[in-house]
Formats: C-alpha cells, structure tokens, sequence
C-alpha cells in the first residue's frame, strides 16, 4: 500500500474527497488503480 492509501481511504469515507480527485492522485502516481479500486469499490477506468 501506497503512504496516502490510508489517508486517502478516510478522506473519501469521510466524503472529503470525491470519486474525480481519488482519479488525480492515481494520475500523479501517489495511489495505484488498485488502491482506487479498493476504495471506491470500483474498477479505475483510463479517461
């Protein structure tokens, strides 16, 4: 797991953070798509 994954993971439980900005973080490297997907429960899709 990433450093941000647990982080991030209760951003997004938390509803601050949005589905779009977990997006941007796998853009940037700091999560993996798997990560996104554990996350979200949903598959990362490339744009």
């Amino acid at each position: 797991m990433s450093e941000d994954f647990e982080r991030l993971k209760s951003y997004f439980e938390k509803k601050w953070a949005t589905k779009a900005q977990l997006k941007k973080y796998v853009q940037f490297g700091k999560i993996s798509p798997e990560e996104y997907e554990t996350i979200t429960g949903e598959p990362y899709e490339v744009i």
